[in-house]
């Protein structure tokens, strides 16, 4: 088992920054690949970055690219999603997830391969 908990969410002007972290815990000692979703209200959940074990793959949904960078710290079984240029469109809960994984390269996508979920951390973008 797993076990992600979310942090950094807020209240921030469009235009402004914020950075989120999401720290493992549990069974760290496997390779996790490792990535941020977002879901607003009432709207499906959405990808927004991922990141390979190695930290040499990132992905990034087009809404965001350029504005957010995802990375991580296997040190401390940590990743950070750094958000820059905040819109309001961008005001969603933000979940990290993992996905257990051998290839170091490898980046996903899809919710549905990921294997264990954060909480959440609520980002809200005013105008």
């Amino acid at each position: 088992q797993v076990q992600l908990v979310e942090s950094g969410g807020g209240l921030v002007q469009a235009g402004g920054s914020l950075r989120l972290s999401c720290a493992a815990s549990g069974r760290t000692d496997s390779s996790y690949v490792m990535c941020w979703f977002r879901q607003a209200l009432g709207k499906e959940r959405e990808f927004v970055a991922a990141i390979s074990i190695s930290g040499t793959n990132r992905h990034y949904a087009d809404s965001v690219k350029g504005r957010f960078t995802i990375s991580r710290d296997n040190t401390r079984n940590t990743v950070y999603l750094q958000m820059d240029s905040l819109k309001p469109e961008d005001t969603a809960v933000y979940y990290c997830a993992s996905l257990r994984t051998l290839n170091r390269a490898s980046i996903a996508t899809n919710r549905n391969q990921y294997d264990y979920w954060g909480q959440g951390t609520q980002v809200t973008v005013s105008s």
